[in-house]
């Protein structure tokens, strides 16, 4: 059921474009287009019209002819294995750049892209980056399909060669100067026309050339309105859309009101009106939000965590090993990754049998046997014993942000200063529009001229943003203190949860004492070069602090090593030259009791083929500053939670007070469970730990802080991670976290004598709207000017 061409003028119900050139009426809609009438058919195929109600013509529209043969390059294996980031035998991850989005109904319709085609799993938007990031089975629908899907839905993504040849190039936009140079243009024009105003000789000017200059400073507005001020309309409509009341809002009334008694004074002649003001106002405010762009834009938020992202590798150079960050891996190093490792960028397999566990990447936990010759994705962790690859695509900082940051790491949020600054920043909007409406009706009947240039001058001073401003930018800089002194937070909102911490918990080896700095000793049956050489084979591949330090001491050439498994908390074992080799604990080894003698020292005792051969000693150092962190902590409950025997329980009692909680022998769940319990108790807890055993303690945990010797050990798990050699500065980062909420309380109270002050002289006409054009971006910037020099003063005088 179609008809074309009537004579008529509609809205096509999709897109909401006139039906102009062609009308094509289907299922008792009008639509502008084939485009837009397949999108239509599409979404009402999958029951999915509900798209409509989200707002009035919500699509995008679909009168581009889109020929889905020059999507036959993502065929290629080459192109494809460029723009995946993942895949296994039943799933591809994808992540696409779709300029197109500009509104929630596009979020809506992107992440149901699974109810359109069941090849797709999921999707994910990222709003602010235009990103959508795709699950898709590549069994059902190939890439080139997915890529299909968006482009008729009318979100074509923007695949370029950067894409393709795995340089990803950061797209800058610059429409704000544009609009900035725009309104200075029409701005300075305009002032130059009132000048005569101004200066009280309009008289003879006024009688031959008033009615010109105002007809052309009117002319001169309109791409001002039209263009420059378009942004302060544009969020205000967004906002009365979702029921809210943005700072916009009161913008865009001063702005409105500014240019229609305008337009009425200089239509009828009765004056010159306010155009130098509202061309000034605009301008003057896209200068302000120049700045605190630019200012954000300095902070990086995103960038800064990322680059610092502590994750280093074993690269092997010349037969030797070097630990190199992970963002100057270049394609065709060779590295070692180790038992428990996250596996940094897609490399090839070159040596040992690879068991990778995807449950980061893809939420499955089975674990993956790769042969030599293959290529192991970012993201992957390997299980069993180390593995030697080959880089064969630039490492993605983001891609392991992303990992990081996954939901299934987060922990349930409580309300925070940020939501009390949203919820602080709607009310003053409404405050400020109840003192502008009163300001009105009190100076009407006064002063016409008066009432005008106080009720603008209200709603352009009030400046909540400055609310909005101070959270962020306080933790964006406290965050950046943090990663200078070698502690890297997952996001701002660990600044909060750090500050309210009353409780902490340190695991004990590796964490409380330096394993680097032990003495190792041998006690036992005189150990053959062959036999030390299957040990440090068997060392190798794992990552505890313990087994790290006594492969320092030993200096064979290792040989390969089967059936290699690792007990979290206990030990190790595998096949060494036909032998079969465990090292660990008493416990573990099944070693009697009554030779279990040493109680002073920790020990780790090896067996060969059943046999027990003896056992290393560690005289354990206990980490620099320990005894200063916990003078400085003396306020929180303290708790140590080891898997080790109670041999240091007098050391450590001496140490951390009568007390602290001393708890031994403990395995990985029981660490948990005894988080769950000082929860239960309500209290706020840090838990810091190695990383591999305490993952399950340390992602219960309020926060977890994985402390690490070599940052290799990467565990999404964690909140944080904390090198080592900043380790004695713990209780100072504790105690400017809370110095850091302090900051943005101070910022509140800033923000508010600034409004006050403002509101108060603008009520009373005192101000002109320039005026208070000028003065708003200037609060602002003096707040977040306040707010990062707080954060540097107070980080000097905490050390940091």
């Amino acid at each position: 059921m179609e008809a074309a061409l009537q004579t008529n003028v509609q809205n096509c119900y999709h897109c909401g474009d006139s039906c102009v050139d062609e009308l094509i009426v289907a299922h008792d809609k009008a639509f502008c287009c084939a485009g837009c009438k397949t999108v239509y058919e599409l979404l009402e195929e999958n029951n999915l019209c509900t798209y409509y109600n989200l707002e009035q013509n919500p699509g995008i529209t679909g009168k581009t002819p889109v020929s889905e043969a020059r999507f036959a390059y993502l065929d290629d294996a080459g192109v494809e294995a460029q723009l995946i980031s993942f895949r296994n035998d039943t799933i591809c991850k994808v992540t696409f750049y779709v300029p197109q989005m500009h509104c929630s109904s596009c979020i809506w319709l992107l992440e149901n892209l699974f109810k359109l085609n069941t090849g797709v799993s999921e999707s994910t938007v990222n709003f602010l980056r235009k990103e959508i990031s795709l699950t898709y089975f590549h069994q059902k629908i190939s890439l080139r399909g997915v890529v299909a899907l968006l482009t008729r839905l009318g979100y074509e993504p923007d695949i370029t060669l950067a894409d393709t040849d795995g340089k990803k190039v950061k797209k800058q936009s610059h429409t704000i100067i544009y609009k900035l140079g725009i309104a200075g243009f029409c701005f300075g024009n305009v002032m130059l026309l009132a000048f005569p105003d101004y200066l009280a000789v309009a008289g003879d000017l006024h009688c031959t050339f008033g009615s010109f200059f105002g007809y052309l400073s009117l002319v001169l507005s309109l791409p001002v309105l039209v263009y420059s001020a378009r942004g302060f309309f544009t969020s205000a409509w967004e906002g009365l859309k979702q029921r809210f009341v943005n700072i916009d809002f009161p913008i865009s009334l001063g702005l409105t009101a500014l240019f229609v008694v305008s337009v009425y004074e200089v239509l009828t002649g009765t004056g010159p009106g306010y155009l130098d003001s509202f061309t000034g106002l605009v301008f003057f405010m896209l200068i302000g939000k120049y700045f605190q762009q630019r200012t954000y834009d300095s902070l990086s938020f995103d960038r800064d965590y990322t680059s610092y992202f502590p994750v280093s590798v074993t690269v092997l150079k010349d037969g030797k090993e070097e630990a190199v960050a992970v963002r100057n891996l270049k394609i065709g190093n060779r590295i070692r990754v180790r038992n428990q490792e996250l596996i940094p960028a897609d490399a090839i397999l070159l040596r040992g049998q690879a068991m990778i566990d995807y449950s980061f990447v893809s939420g499955e936990s089975e674990l993956v046997e790769k042969v030599a010759g293959e290529v192991i994705y970012a993201g992957g962790r390997q299980v069993g014993e180390s593995i030697e690859l080959e880089v064969v695509k630039e490492v993605s900082q983001g891609y392991l942000t992303q990992l990081w940051n996954d939901s299934a790491f987060s922990k349930e949020k409580k309300q925070s200063v940020g939501t009390y600054a949203n919820t602080a920043g709607k009310w003053f909007v409404i405050v400020t529009l109840i003192v502008a409406a009163g300001t009105l009706i009190y100076w009407v009947p006064r002063d016409t001229d008066m009432a005008m240039r106080a009720f603008t001058s209200v709603l352009i001073i009030a400046c909540p943003c400055a609310l909005s401003l101070a959270t962020p930018f306080v933790h964006g800089h406290t965050m950046r203190v943090f990663g200078k002194n070698k502690f890297y937070l997952k996001n701002t909102s660990v600044v909060e949860t750090l500050a309210k911490i009353d409780a902490v918990v340190f695991d004990k080896t590796g964490t409380l004492t330096e394993p680097s700095a032990a003495e190792v000793t041998w006690t036992g049956k005189a150990l053959t070069a062959e036999q030390e050489r299957s040990i440090l084979s068997l060392l190798r591949h794992s990552t505890h602090p313990l087994s790290q330090r006594i492969s320092e001491n030993l200096k064979e050439k290792p040989l390969q090593v089967e059936d290699f498994q690792e007990v979290a908390g206990k030990g190790l074992n595998g096949r060494v030259d036909g032998h079969f080799i465990r090292v660990g604990s008493a416990v573990y080894l099944g070693v009697p009791s009554d030779k279990a003698t040493d109680t002073l020292k920790t020990t780790v005792y090896v067996s060969l083929d059943g046999t027990l051969l003896g056992y290393y000693t560690f005289y354990n150092v206990y980490r620099k500053g320990l005894k200063n962190i916990l003078h400085d902590l003396k306020d929180k409950s303290i708790a140590v939670l080891s898997g080790d025997n109670d041999h240091e329980e007098a050391r450590l009692r001496e140490l951390l007070g009568p007390n602290a909680a001393l708890v031994f022998n403990k395995s990985p769940v029981q660490k948990l469970q005894s988080i769950q319990a000082l929860q239960a108790k309500q209290h706020q807890v840090l838990m810091v730990g190695d990383g591999l055993n305490d993952a399950g303690a340390l992602k219960q945990s309020d926060t977890g802080i994985a402390l690490t010797n070599s940052v290799t050990n990467f565990s999404p798990s964690c909140d944080a991670i904390l090198d080592a050699t900043a380790f004695d500065k713990l209780s100072r980062f504790l105690a400017f976290s809370k110095k850091s909420m302090n900051i943005i309380l101070a910022t509140f109270a800033v923000s508010l004598v600034y409004n006050v002050i403002g509101l108060s002289l603008a009520v009373q006409g005192l101000f002109s709207p320039i005026a208070s054009a000028i003065l708003m971006p200037i609060s602002s910037l003096s707040v977040i000017v306040f707010a990062t020099l707080s954060v540097r003063f107070a980080s000097k005088r905490a050390g940091l």
